[in-house]
């Protein structure tokens, strides 16, 4: 049995880097650029490559993680020296 399959990408992170300070931050930053400038044009401006961020670092990154562990293991991906 592999054991590094056991552990989630969260589990390498630092308290700063975990799902729940990742999405606090980034709906901290979009909230107060609302708060801020009550401009929904810059509120939108800002909220789009922050958004892109959060559903990266959260929803796609963790799921690369894992794959890249379950193909880790195997040895047709290898890599083999070259003669």
């Amino acid at each position: 049995m592999n054991h590094s399959l056991d552990k989630s990408v969260w589990h390498y992170k630092p308290w700063w880097c975990q799902p729940w300070s990742i999405l606090l931050t980034g709906t901290a930053i979009i909230s107060g650029s609302w708060v801020l400038l009550h401009t929904l044009l810059i509120t939108l401006l800002v909220a789009v490559p922050v958004l892109t961020w959060m559903i990266f670092f959260v929803g796609v990154y963790p799921r690369l993680f894992l794959q890249m562990q379950e193909n880790s293991g195997s040895p047709e991906n290898e890599i083999k020296p070259s003669s």
